[in-house]
């Protein structure tokens, strides 16, 4: 069934826009443009949103990334991941074998220090560690104890700053955690290097494709 594009990943659409043409017999077509406008509304979706986000981000530094988070659907990750890079986005994982992140729970059973020796001394060369943390305080600690890149959870802008300045200039940091459109200029003037935001993937509102023959 020949398919024809009619704009690129990342393209701004107007709501007359046409996205794709195909051509077919009418019982293969209908069976697959369902399918068809409800994954690439969602993507589209998740595009639109990361877009927004970036954005917001640019009203403040043009240097801060936006990224994805792990939470994405099942079986749909790598459309949602590319969606988010097609709206200016990071993906940040693309898997879990991407990163070692340090979360709580390896801190409750472990300490953070431990934790992270352990994983910093666990992971290959080339596989940076990052550190969930859910006070400025801790940021230095996970960073001395080896992390490359510090995360800070869950805490309002003024004390991601606060964070940010206690950390050694190269260590990256990270701010994540419940933060929407409307947060990010506010996250953004905090000097971090990416802020990531789940609710790209989870919570982006579809855009409203249709089919039509002609």
């Amino acid at each position: 069934m020949p398919a024809d594009p009619r704009v690129e990943a990342g393209d701004q659409v107007t709501a007359t826009d046409t996205l794709l043409r195909v051509e077919g017999g009418g019982r293969d077509v209908l069976r697959g443009e369902r399918v068809a406008v409800n994954i690439a509304g969602h993507a589209s979706g998740v595009a639109t949103r990361t877009h927004e986000a970036v954005d917001a981000a640019r009203t403040v530094s043009d240097d801060v990334a936006v990224a994805g988070t792990r939470k994405t659907t099942p079986g749909l990750r790598g459309v949602e991941k590319r969606a988010v890079a097609a709206g200016g986005g990071d993906t940040h994982r693309l898997d879990l074998s991407h990163m070692v992140m340090v979360k709580d729970n390896h801190v409750a059973e472990m300490g953070l220090e431990g934790a992270v020796e352990h994983f910093r001394e666990q992971a290959s060369f080339a596989t940076k560690v990052e550190a969930e943390v859910e006070t400025p305080e801790q940021g230095p600690v996970a960073a001395d104890a080896g992390a490359d890149i510090v995360l800070f959870d869950n805490l309002a802008p003024a004390e991601v700053e606060r964070g940010v300045s206690l950390l050694p200039a190269d260590t990256l940091a990270e701010a994540s955690g419940g933060v929407t459109v409307a947060d990010v200029p506010d996250y953004a003037a905090t000097g971090v290097d990416v802020i990531s935001m789940g609710s790209l993937t989870h919570s982006a509102p579809a855009l409203d494709l249709s089919f039509r023959t002609g």
